[in-house]
């Protein structure tokens, strides 16, 4: 009886042109890279649309010269050696970010409307390159922003008491949370069939968020009741830690509140935004 003898085993190789999946860095690389594009694009937009850089300069200049001139002299403060254009400019600055963080949600809500979302979903790109692309332009065209809010503010009287560091640190706690709310209003502009709905739903939520909070006015002088919203909401933990960082002092706790709140709205509304994208049509 002989012995059977088997053929050596084959490997069978793929087909020509088809791989498996992208290793992870690879992966990171290609959404970063689609994040850049988007982004990019956004911030051409702009450029091709001054209208958008006017109005957007407007309200700030608007808020600085008002409660600078009308207001300044009637509002009180529970430390009187602050000047009140000090006092207000960081608020400003905020209020402006938070506002800002609304073209987000609008722009998003357009892009629906517009079937630009389908398209984008239909092409190889990383799901949340869209959304972080939108929110990094958005958080770009603040910087404008800002710098214009600095000018008017300094030609009015403002004064950077903490040095230039600290300003320049004050400036990015502002942006980390306007980077964060874009997450938030991205989830209401995606939830939106138009960018009318959008700007209805967006208003009535930040409206609250920035003047019941230390913006314009110390916390302190509002009525109890209002005091417990005021005191513990992010706005107001974002403008004290900016305020603080201007002025002077010490800003510790208020910089780890500010950022422990952008962190967490960007771990909650980042992952529900990217899943409503990927579910509209």
């Amino acid at each position: 009886m002989t012995a059977t003898t088997f053929p050596p085993p084959t490997t069978v190789s793929p087909p020509v042109g088809v791989t498996g999946p992208a290793p992870a860095p690879a992966r990171w690389r290609s959404a970063v890279a689609d994040a850049r594009a988007v982004t990019w694009r956004n911030l051409l937009a702009y450029v091709r649309l001054p209208e958008l850089a006017v109005f957007s300069s407007i309200q700030p200049i608007m808020f600085v010269l008002l409660f600078r001139y009308v207001f300044g002299n009637s509002i009180n403060l529970a430390d009187p050696s602050v000047a009140y254009v000090d006092y207000l400019t960081p608020g400003i600055m905020v209020q402006t970010a938070v506002f800002g963080a609304a073209a987000t949600g609008i722009g998003l809500a357009e892009d629906l409307q517009k079937g630009l979302i389908e398209r984008f979903r239909s092409l190889p790109m990383a799901r949340s390159a869209v959304l972080a692309g939108r929110t990094l332009a958005d958080t770009v065209r603040n910087v404008f922003v800002m710098v214009l809010i600095t000018v008017v503010a300094v030609m009015v009287g403002f004064r950077i008491h903490g040095g230039v560091l600290a300003f320049l640190a004050a400036v990015g706690l502002i942006l980390l949370f306007a980077f964060a709310m874009s997450w938030m209003l991205a989830v209401v502009g995606l939830r939106s069939p138009n960018g009318e709905a959008a700007q209805a739903a967006t208003f009535p939520l930040l409206f609250p968020l920035t003047f019941a909070s230390s913006a314009f006015v110390d916390t302190s002088f509002m009525p109890g009741w209002l005091q417990a919203f005021a005191n513990h909401q992010p706005v107001t933990a974002t403008v004290d830690a900016a305020r603080d960082l201007v002025l002077g002092q010490p800003a510790g706790w208020g910089v780890i509140a500010s950022i422990a709140w952008s962190v967490g709205i960007v771990a909650v509304f980042a992952p529900l935004a990217v899943r409503l994208y990927r579910r509209a049509a």
